[in-house]
């Protein structure tokens, strides 16, 4: 149910988004050519693009830095097995994996969804 919740909810902002742009844009230059306008909406989608890049590199980057500090402490220092329920960073980590599973793939939906 989260994912279809994502998916429309990202769907909707994104088509939203496409509207105030074109209707913005038809206010601002008035009677353009239909192409002038329809470059604002590739600038959209290239804008799409770039917050995805980024959101999938930031729940990558938070991922990654909970899963190294659980296996730190869990391993290294407490001899204790990985994903131990014993271990208080795996719950970190288990909270990493999720946003970056829901930062990224939501970044990549928007960035797909925008470039289309």
């Amino acid at each position: 149910r989260g994912g279809i919740t994502m998916g429309f909810g990202i769907t909707s902002l994104g088509l939203l988004g496409l509207f105030i742009t074109i209707k913005v844009n038809q206010i601002k230059f008035g009677d353009a050519n239909p192409l002038e306008l329809y470059e604002c909406v590739a600038a959209f989608g290239l804008g799409g693009s770039a917050i995805a890049c980024f959101g999938r590199i930031g729940g990558g980057i938070f991922t990654k830095a909970a899963d190294v500090g659980a296996d730190l402490v869990g391993k290294v220092e407490k001899n204790i097995p990985e994903d131990d329920p014993r271990n208080p960073g795996v719950i970190a980590d288990c909270i990493g994996d999720n946003v970056g599973d829901i930062a990224g793939m939501g970044s990549d939906l928007f960035g797909s969804f925008g470039e289309a």
